[in-house]
């Protein structure tokens, strides 16, 4: 029998944006293809995965011009996305390193090249901000040789650009460099074999149900195919491009949006096409369970936990929004999450909630109408974010919170009690001799008699020479506006102290 013969074709290059945040990753996708990311992204931050696709001409070897396509991954600078950007190295055939001229090597940048040097792909160096006038790119360039990353015009093998994502200077460089790199590396996917990708993002539309951002790594997706990932499977219902733009079909390298899952796929999960719905279904119940384990919490005596419902616009959000809430300190309080899910907050989550004591947290959805209601009535809070630093700030409170504080305890002074000048209801003023410490107002009184606390109380006035005074000190004469519930007799000690309340810290 002969052997079928593969039919590998050449592909745009998938390209992967990473770098520190802050130091302009989504305005150079966004200077690219004219797409405003950061403006449509809350705090100017992008939270999750965006795949986006341009055509770029160039000139190949021989003068000859070329048009090709470029697929960009744009993905998140903040920490709590480091899963994400994993992911989002793993399907790149092409990373972009984007460090601000201006700052250099930070955090995220080494860890990011950390990424690079596992995943093993082509890299390219872009020096960012350069129109700023205390950009530095010689210096961005001697530090990165430190990191083992040296471009070429210092002796090395990987190309740099000089970039400006304000001014677009420098960007059909980089995109000639992308285009020459990826000509060089002969990228290309088999279009015959069973359609294969990966899932980038994922959310659940209020109208049209679980949608999912793929990327196709081989063969052709079209629609009407059954796929299933690890956890859900379905038929391809609507097919469109990155522009929401319907479509039949897609080629490798090439994002597209999904409809018609049973459920919302997770973000980084693998999707393979199958002959029918009963075997995708098989697929799916062999590979993982249909609920995910919940977590077992060791409730130990006296210990707070603070059950939690998260609800996010997309997967990677809550997977995000999992990896902060298990990096707070959970020694003295455990955060226990009881579901999470895309999607609006809707009412079986605010009854979820009622029944479990827990706050729901909205990261970037709504409420419905109807859930807010509940919600209001039942006396259930939910907590709005659409920032992630703010999540985290909010809930750290919220643990500490919920601690009781510690009482600090400071003795001032002992009283002798020689006289009682006047009894009302729950006061008396009574005359004493300090024999030690330093009475002041407003400080905390324990009744002493026969060796016995029999009483509390509080210095609510203090007098010297029948005039009012800030303090007593020993050896003075005083009088006291004591009160309490316990009468106050001659000879009793009054010890006199005052307690401060510490907030304790996770």
């Amino acid at each position: 029998m002969k052997k079928k013969e593969i039919k590998n074709e050449t592909c745009p290059p998938v390209v992967v944006v990473l770098g520190h945040v802050d130091h302009g990753k989504s305005s150079l996708i966004e200077k690219v293809k004219e797409i405003k990311i950061t403006e449509k992204e809350s705090g100017g931050i992008t939270q999750h995965i965006g795949a986006y696709q341009i055509e770029h001409s160039f000139s190949s070897e021989g003068g000859k011009k070329k048009k090709k396509k470029i697929t960009f991954l744009d993905t998140p600078g903040h920490e709590a996305f480091k899963a994400i950007r994993s992911r989002g190295a793993r399907v790149a055939d092409i990373a972009i390193l984007v460090i601000a001229a201006e700052e250099g090597v930070k955090p995220q940048t080494k860890e990011a090249i950390s990424y690079i040097k596992k995943t093993g792909i082509p890299l390219i160096v872009v020096l960012n901000k350069t129109d700023k006038s205390e950009a530095n790119p010689e210096k961005v360039k001697r530090e990165l040789i430190k990191e083992e990353i040296i471009v070429e015009s210092m002796g090395g093998k990987i190309p740099s650009v000089e970039v400006s994502a304000k001014t677009g200077k420098g960007i059909s460089e980089l995109l000639e460099m992308i285009l020459l790199l990826s000509e060089m590396e002969d990228i290309r996917a088999d279009l015959e074999c069973k359609v294969e990708g990966v899932v980038l993002e994922s959310s659940l539309n209020c109208r049209r149900g679980p949608m999912a951002t793929f990327l196709i790594k081989k063969g052709v997706l079209k629609k009407g195919d059954i796929l299933a990932t690890f956890s859900t499977f379905g038929k391809v219902k609507i097919l469109e491009d990155f522009q929401g733009k319907l479509i039949e079909k897609v080629f490798p390298s090439t994002p597209c949006v999904v409809f018609g899952f049973q459920k919302v796929p997770k973000a980084g999960e693998k999707f393979k096409l199958f002959d029918s719905i009963e075997d995708a279904r098989c697929y799916v119940e062999s590979e993982c369970k249909k609920e995910e384990e919940r977590e077992v919490i060791d409730n130990q005596p006296g210990k707070k936990i603070i059950n939690l419902i998260l609800k996010g616009d997309v997967e990677g959000s809550l997977e995000a929004i999992e990896g902060v809430l298990k990096n707070l300190p959970q020694e003295k309080v455990t955060l226990r999450i009881l579901k999470k899910e895309t999607g609006n907050i809707n009412e079986s989550d605010i009854k979820l909630a009622c029944s479990s004591n827990a706050k729901v947290i909205c990261f970037r959805v709504k409420v419905d109408p109807i859930a807010e209601k509940l919600a209001l009535r039942d006396n259930v809070n939910i907590l709005k974010f659409d920032v992630i630093y703010d999540l985290s700030q909010q809930i750290r409170n919220l643990m500490t919170s919920v601690l009781k504080p510690e009482i600090k305890r400071e003795e001032l002074a002992e009283v002798k009690v020689l006289a009682i000048f006047r009894t009302e209801k729950k006061r008396q003023i009574v005359g004493g001799k300090v024999i030690d410490g330093r009475v002041i107002p407003g400080s905390n009184i324990e009744v002493i008699r026969n060796e016995e606390i029999i009483g509390e109380g509080k210095v609510v006035g203090l007098q010297k020479d029948k005039k009012e005074a800030l303090f007593a000190k020993k050896g003075e004469d005083c009088g006291v506006l004591y009160e309490g519930n316990e009468r106050i007799e001659e000879g009793d000690i009054l010890h006199v102290y005052k307690k401060e309340k510490i907030k304790v810290e996770l």
